[in-house]
C-alpha cells in the first residue's frame, strides 16, 4: 500500500463516517455504497486538501471523484501527489 494510500484511508476513518472500516475496504470498494453521504464527502475533500496541501479543481468536483479510493488516488495523481 501507498503512503498516499495509507494517507486517504486515515482520512475516510476521520472524516467518512463510513459503516465498514477504510482499513477493510478494497481500493475499488463503492465508498457510498459502504455510507458515504455527500456532506461527508465535503469534509473529506477538505481534509484531503489540507492533508496534501492541494485543491480540488472545480472540474473534480464531482461524485465520481470520491467514489472509491482508486478514485480519490487518480485525482491526487492529477494534482501532483505521489
Amino acid at each position: 500500500m501507498s503512503l498516499t494510500e495509507e494517507m486517504i484511508r486515515k482520512v475516510l476513518e476521520r472524516n467518512g463516517r463510513l459503516l465498514t472500516p477504510a482499513t477493510e475496504l478494497a481500493a475499488d470498494a463503492d465508498l457510498y455504497r459502504a455510507g458515504l453521504s455527500s456532506q461527508a464527502s465535503v469534509s473529506v475533500m477538505l481534509a484531503l486538501e489540507e492533508s496534501f496541501d492541494i485543491e480540488f479543481p472545480d472540474q473534480l468536483l464531482r461524485k465520481s471523484t470520491f467514489a472509491s479510493i482508486d478514485a480519490i488516488r487518480a485525482a491526487l495523481t492529477e494534482l501532483g501527489v505521489e
